[in-house]
């Protein structure tokens, strides 16, 4: 069961993903949730270091789909100006999400990674989904208030994983 929430990698940051190491992976496109993984939850416009990383991406043709259990309206707000694609009302931590992006642009399970900042959504639905994951660290300390309740439960769930997998440390990288 706890295997459910571990991630393929814990990546301090989504900005230290290269396009290198994703093509490395065979990973031909990003599913990232928004909130904290992207963008900070109350800053819907983003840093200069997130518009760089983007242009990274699409200069080296991976594509980046935001899969986020908000709302249309929300995350267009948030993505429409940085030329990103979306997924509403994903349903994180069922598959919904992951899979409609997949049908959209015709992926397998290897060619997509799924990154999110939460292990009870983001990395329970890759899993699901039978799909790589990153866990990032979120981008700030503070949450919405349903946010924090999955934050008060994952403590425990981490701690769990810690111990069956006493392995699994945060990374500058996938390397």
């Amino acid at each position: 069961m706890i295997a459910n929430f571990k991630p393929t990698w814990m990546i301090s940051a989504i900005y230290n993903v290269s396009p290198e190491q994703l093509k490395a992976a065979g990973i031909r496109v990003i599913l990232t949730d928004l909130d904290n993984t992207l963008i900070a939850w109350n800053n819907p416009d983003g840093t200069p270091q997130l518009r760089r990383w983007i242009q990274t991406m699409h200069a080296n043709n991976i594509r980046i789909v935001v899969v986020s259990n908000n709302s249309a309206a929300r995350i267009s707000r948030a993505v429409t100006p940085l030329g990103l694609e979306f997924v509403s009302r994903s349903l994180k931590p069922l598959t919904r999400g992951i899979r409609q992006a997949q049908r959209r642009l015709s992926l397998s399970n290897s060619e997509v990674v799924m990154v999110g900042d939460q292990l009870m959504t983001d990395m329970w639905a890759a899993n699901n989904a039978h799909v790589r994951s990153i866990l990032v660290k979120p981008l700030i300390e503070t949450d919405k208030w349903d946010t924090r309740i999955n934050r008060f439960f994952e403590r425990f769930v981490m701690q769990r994983l810690r111990r069956v997998y006493p392995t699994m440390t945060w990374q500058e990288d996938l390397r």
